[in-house]
């Protein structure tokens, strides 16, 4: 018997911020990113449990919850606006979630990393 590796669907592009606060995080939760991520890539359908839209932007966030903690990433859909059609995503930035009032400024800084990667 021959195990094969799922057919990826979609590439995921880690932008430099996200990288950054990627390789510090506790070798856990950068599993859990780990399995998220291989979702991500291996399945056209994800759940909201681990993508979810931020409307009402053209953003998403991948979520994942470890312990207390939240972690979230916002992400983006290359050349679609919608994540299922996308065959590459860009994930932009990487925080753990404190409260709701904190999206506003994660969002600015998603979009400050679209215009930095862009230009």
């Amino acid at each position: 018997m021959v195990e094969r590796e799922p057919k990826s669907i979609r590439k995921v592009i880690f932008s430099d911020e996200f990288e950054e606060y990627f390789k510090n995080l506790d070798v856990k939760v950068r599993e859990k990113y780990s399995y998220v991520i291989h979702i991500i890539q291996t399945q056209y359908v994800v759940s909201e449990k681990f993508v979810k839209k931020l409307p009402p932007t053209e953003l998403y966030e991948a979520r994942i919850t470890l312990g207390n903690n939240e972690y979230r990433t916002i992400l983006i859909a290359v050349e679609t606006s919608s994540f299922m059609e996308a065959r590459r995503v860009v994930l932009l930035n990487l925080f753990v979630k404190k409260d709701t009032k904190q999206y506003k400024k994660e969002i600015e800084k998603a979009y400050s990393i679209i215009k930095k990667m862009e230009g």
